[in-house]
């Protein structure tokens, strides 16, 4: 099925109605990275792209503008705009001229969601500033864990990566900078997370950046890997306690599963193509697809089945829930 670059809205557990766009449009494969987190709600990543250079169907500046002069007018209700999806936006080295050429015909605030794994090159920074916002992952301050959990490409170590986030928030011109904290748990003998030696050395990193916002969170998707699985709800506060302590609640997050918002008023298109362009870039419930594109549920219904049925998507069981994903 035919896939556009512009997609949603999702509801984010963070930014509240985020339109999302994809700057990689590979058709070879569903996800475009240079991670393989054992978390990733998109499964594995068959290829890791080590370098910019090595991508295979960036999409342009002009595309992305385009894209959201078209559609953002169809929602009503929108709060961000999002570079995320299927791949690590910073890959493409046009960033900084998509979000310029936003903020050119949209007065919503844009968001780039980063695993972090390039803010150690200046020209990704200067990329990034340009956004309102960015959402940087760090999963670890030990780099055996990282490795572990986020399986990086040849190239990418953790030193650089904590370097590049100091260096953010010391730009002169810079966005807000969020950092996420995935915390994961194990069936296995896993180097997990959340213990209180991988906390104590988390909040002495995070002190060391100084970001603006600290979030905290855990799996709440089917992961790429079935041995990994959320952290406990009492295990995220005890640690949201302890950061608050340290960081003052102002600036910490505790972003938990279950956020319930109305359907998006939104004026479709395509249903189907729109269905399927988010389940593309997010697993969802029937419910969450229906809250996020606002579709009643007896039009959405035919749609999903459609999907199953031509082998375009798959439902998968996961907590007594069951979520679509692409096929």
């Amino acid at each position: 099925m035919k896939t556009r670059i512009i997609y949603g809205p999702i509801l984010s557990r963070r930014l509240g109605r985020s339109l999302g766009i994809d700057v990689i449009k590979n058709p070879e494969t569903k996800k475009n990275c240079n991670f393989d987190c054992v978390y990733c709600q998109l499964g594995h990543v068959d290829y890791k792209i080590a370098d910019p250079k090595d991508i295979n169907g960036a999409v342009s500046a002009k595309e992305v503008i385009e894209g959201i002069r078209s559609y953002h007018r169809n929602i009503d209700d929108l709060d961000y705009i999002t570079f995320s999806g299927t791949c690590e936006p910073t890959l493409n080295s046009d960033l900084g001229k998509m979000i310029k050429g936003i903020k050119e015909i949209s007065k919503h605030p844009v968001c780039v969601i980063t695993n972090s794994s390039l803010v150690d090159k200046e020209d990704v920074r200067t990329n990034i500033a340009e956004a309102d916002m960015v959402v940087a992952t760090l999963v670890s301050g030990y780099e055996e864990t990282f490795r572990a959990i986020n399986r990086p490409a040849e190239g990418i170590e953790l030193d650089n990566i904590i370097t590049g986030l100091q260096a953010i928030m010391n730009m002169e011109k810079r966005p807000k900078l969020g950092i996420e904290v995935m915390l994961v748990d194990s069936t296995t003998d896993f180097p997990i997370n959340c213990t209180d030696k991988e906390i104590a050395r988390l909040i002495e990193v995070l002190m060391e950046i100084n970001p603006d916002e600290i979030e905290i969170l855990t799996v709440s998707r089917p992961p790429a890997e079935n041995y990994i699985i959320p952290v406990s709800e009492k295990r995220l506060k005890e640690i949201a306690s302890l950061f608050d302590d340290i960081f003052g609640k102002e600036r910490v997050k505790l972003v938990l599963k279950g956020l319930k918002r109305k359907r998006s008023r939104m004026k479709h298109e395509n249903t189907e193509e729109e269905v399927y362009d988010l389940i593309l870039r997010r697993p969802c419930t029937f419910r969450q697809i229906s809250a996020s594109l606002g579709i009643d549920e007896q039009t959405l219904k035919p749609i999903i089945d459609k999907l199953v049925s031509s082998k375009c998507i798959i439902g998968s069981e996961d907590a007594n829930e069951k979520y679509y994903k692409a096929s």
